[in-house]
């Protein structure tokens, strides 16, 4: 009977539950941004306003998927695989498009997009010594790459009504955000590097000791 009521509380939860259902529409809104983002090559006001909107709802559905999976405690396999890479798809989709509308220079999708291959290759390849503890700057990272895209699809409906003063200082803003997601892009991906080394080397002390 113990083993039964064991087995019960470890089941995992279904997989057809709500969290999961908006990871699939986040994924889902990633071609219609992207299209909203680079229709009319990107100088139409109202289209770039559209495409804020649904970067904007999709960011908002990746918060409430992560908090109710873990109040409800609806975390499944399909959730820790899709919930990521619907994230690294929309915003790689978002670097990438502001760069093809001229808005950002290529190093920043570039750096940050090889910086994210490498992690993610990085962290299979030390699956078998364990896993890495996540950065205490992921977080932090994601947020500044967040409010740098939103600030950059803003520039060109903001243009459309402010003056050259205003535009001026938003634009700052913008790109001294960018810069620094870029910054802690980098150096959460050496740190993250540097906790594989220790993994690997901990991993091959173990059995001698």
């Amino acid at each position: 009977m113990l083993g039964k009521y064991a087995g019960a509380v470890t089941q995992q939860p279904s997989p057809w539950n709500v969290p999961n259902a908006l990871t699939v529409f986040r994924i889902l809104l990633v071609p219609v941004f992207l299209w909203l983002l680079l229709a009319a090559d990107g100088l139409d006001p109202a289209l770039r306003l559209w495409a804020f909107g649904v970067f904007a709802l999709a960011m908002i559905t990746d918060k409430i998927d992560g908090d109710l999976a873990r109040k409800h405690n609806l975390v499944t396999d399909f959730g820790k695989i899709a919930d990521p890479i619907a994230d690294k798809a929309l915003l790689g989709a978002a670097l990438i498009g502001l760069a093809l509308v001229m808005q950002l220079p290529w190093w920043v999708p570039v750096t940050i997009l090889i910086r994210e291959l490498l992690i993610t290759v990085l962290r299979f390849a030390v699956i078998r010594f364990g896993v890495m503890p996540a950065s205490r700057g992921g977080k932090l990272k994601t947020v500044l790459q967040t409010a740098g895209i939103g600030l950059f699809l803003l520039l060109r409906p903001l243009d459309a009504v402010l003056g050259h003063d205003a535009m001026l200082i938003i634009t700052i803003a913008a790109w001294i955000v960018m810069v620094a997601a870029v910054v802690v892009t980098v150096v959460t991906g050496i740190d993250y590097i540097v906790k594989a080394v220790r993994l690997v080397r901990t991993a091959q002390r173990e059995p001698r000791g």
